[in-house]
């Protein structure tokens, strides 16, 4: 099965920008959806980024990031990279990649639709 691995998290200063990396081993299917959630103190995990292949690529962004962090693929490494630029402090939470196959696209914001997830990286906004 396949395993995630997620890495670059730290402490940034608002305004400023980080790089999230998550790693990807194991086989997949040609019809996936690799994505970004994250999960702040006291609330429940939140959609952040996908990027969805089922015939060409689209990429999915909450609201709350569009503008600021983009999701982008190695296909050399096999990895997923969310660049985040302009922080708040509304941005501090564990972010955690998630992997999903065969999944629809009405899915594909839900932690639902992802049977693999990663351990997490926490990303901490402060002055």
């Amino acid at each position: 099965q396949v395993q995630l691995g997620e890495s670059g998290g730290g402490l940034g200063q608002p305004g400023g920008s980080r790089r999230l990396t998550c790693a990807a081993s194991g086989r997949t299917t040609r019809n996936f959806a690799r994505a970004w959630f994250r999960e702040a103190p006291g609330k429940e995990r939140e959609f952040v980024a996908a990027w969805r292949r089922s015939g060409g690529t689209t990429t999915y962004y909450a609201d709350s990031v569009k503008g600021r962090f983009t999701i982008s693929r190695d296909n050399a490494k096999n990895t997923v990279d969310l660049q985040m630029n302009n922080l708040e402090h509304e941005d501090t939470a564990v972010y955690y990649c998630a992997l999903g196959e065969r999944l629809i696209t009405s899915s594909v914001r839900s932690g639902a639709a992802y049977g693999y997830w990663g351990q997490g990286t926490q990303v901490t906004v402060s002055t």
